[in-house]
């Protein structure tokens, strides 16, 4: 017997939606959707939902699991589940009207323009020419995508979300479309998009809005000028001069460490440690010590290229792989501590032909740990899942498993521990109010774990989200780098 929460409306009698409780028989391989006809069936409940082929292809049964968009007749039903309708305005139940996103696709134009017979085009197109479009032609309109996007839920500035920029692109990258879809993909918001990623996850149909479509269309928008935004230029800037994407006035870790042990594992830095927050890296050094483990920090690494990539400035990244390629050569394993760096030496990186072991701390760590040495540390906390660590890297377990080796660590789970923070994607510095939206929502859901400190993998995630602490009254609690509190029992 489980326990199944699902969202009811009747706009007869209810003023808002609210949730039902209901226990059912829980079957093999049970579905929602036959969770959901097994409590109509033993609570007459009447409950209003859309189902059609029952086999992932029409995307009519599309609710939110757990907050997050699925399709009904493909996820598997959990004892405690949450089951609601899409972001949309509720007809009945789970039932909700799309009208208002099915206008927008048809003020947008978005079906083929063309000022020529396609019948004469389409003899000379290749299977080449329409690699792209292809990318982001599975769609089936379930809408999880655009139902389950942070910045168009939760932030106030008008953006498209996945759903829009993937049909855009749609006919950008048709051949035989002649349309200023750029135009179109700006005034929806092209830059607002935080690259977390979620989009992809909750896809059905694994089409990567991000990064098959939207920082494509941000790379064309550097290119013919239209792009990027004014502050996402001094990325650029800072790493010609430096190879850094940002500035520091003091020493750098590489330059305070000089850490050459012989050792095969080697640190990647990236730009925040090495320019911003030296002492996380020294923290490191310390912790692996004391786990018998040496590591070098090789001089001459530069910035992994995220930024760029991120915000359509690709022009250099070549030049970047290849200079950390030659650097990291001899090394059997490269550990990095930001996800984001980690995410795109092990994603990005091979598609400009350097394919180096890389771990993020967290997964090299988690198996070495030699715990006789743990002390007690006596707090609460919370972890927020950085959107290139969960997602883009898949490690969710190692974080916490650390965690929970620590003794005297209470842990609190929070209520989205993977929902997007706002600071991935240069939303941090070209769009700050969304990057604030999002890292208050994130702050609401830490205060109330009553934890004393939110722990995480990523520079950008702990600046924003201590940003998000601050501007909710919560300094009090301080945003730390896993490293961090594992300093704190080696003290």
């Amino acid at each position: 017997m489980i326990k199944v929460y699902v969202s009811r409306f009747n706009r007869g009698i209810d003023t808002e939606p609210h949730l039902e409780c209901y226990d059912i028989n829980e079957t093999p391989n049970m579905k929602v959707l036959d969770a959901l006809q097994a409590i109509n069936e033993k609570y007459d409940a009447d409950i209003s939902f859309r189902s059609s082929c029952r086999a992932g292809q029409c995307g009519s049964c599309g609710i939110l699991f757990n907050g997050n968009g699925a399709l009904a007749c493909q996820k598997e039903i959990k004892d405690g589940a949450i089951i609601e309708p899409l972001k949309f305005p509720v007809i009945k139940d789970l039932i909700v009207d799309t009208s208002s996103i099915e206008a927008k696709v048809k003020d947008l134009e978005l079906s083929l323009q063309c000022s020529h017979e396609c019948s004469e085009l389409d003899s000379s197109i290749t299977k080449k020419d329409t690699a792209d479009t292809k990318k982001v032609r599975n769609c089936i309109e379930c809408y999880s995508c655009y139902s389950t996007c942070p910045v168009v839920n939760i932030a106030t500035e008008e953006f498209g979300g996945p759903y829009l920029m993937r049909y855009i692109n749609k006919f950008d990258t048709d051949p035989r479309d002649n349309f200023d879809r750029l135009k179109e993909a700006l005034d929806e918001g092209l830059y607002n998009c935080t690259s977390c990623g979620k989009c992809l996850s909750v896809c059905p149909k694994n089409i990567n809005t991000f990064g098959d479509a939207i920082e494509k269309m941000r790379a064309i928008a550097v290119a013919n000028g239209s792009g990027p935004l004014p502050k996402h230029v001094a990325f650029k800037e800072n790493i010609l001069k430096t190879g850094r994407s940002v500035k520091t006035d003091k020493p750098t870790f590489i330059e305070e460490t000089k850490n050459k042990t012989g050792s095969k594992i080697a640190f990647f830095t990236g730009c925040m440690v090495d320019y911003k927050f030296p002492e996380v890296g020294h923290k490191l050094v310390k912790i692996l010590k004391e786990n018998g483990i040496d590591i070098d920090v090789p001089e001459g690494q530069v910035c992994c290229g995220s930024p760029l990539l991120r915000t359509g400035q690709t022009d250099i990244v070549q030049d970047l792989v290849d200079k950390n390629k030659e650097v990291f050569k001899d090394y059997d394993t490269i550990i990095t501590v930001c996800s984001g760096c980690g995410a795109t030496l092990k994603n990005n990186h091979p598609e400009f032909g350097s394919k180096l072991n890389v771990m993020d701390i967290s997964e090299f760590l988690v198996d070495k740990l030699d715990e006789s040495k743990l002390k007690d540390v006596n707090m609460t906390v919370t972890y927020h899942d950085p959107c290139h660590l969960a997602r883009s890297q898949g490690i969710k377990d190692a974080p916490r498993e650390i965690i929970e080796k620590i003794p005297g660590v209470e842990f609190k789970e929070m209520l989205y521990p993977c929902q997007c923070c706002g600071a991935g994607g240069g939303i941090k510095s070209g769009k700050p109010e969304i990057a604030m939206e999002l890292a208050k929502s994130k702050a609401e859901m830490v205060k109330d774990t009553g934890a004393d400190a939110v722990v995480t993998i990523c520079p950008f995630c702990e600046l924003n989200i201590q940003d998000g602490l601050n501007e909710i009254g919560y300094d009090n609690i301080k945003c730390i780098h896993i490293l961090e509190l594992l300093d704190k029992a080696y003290e």
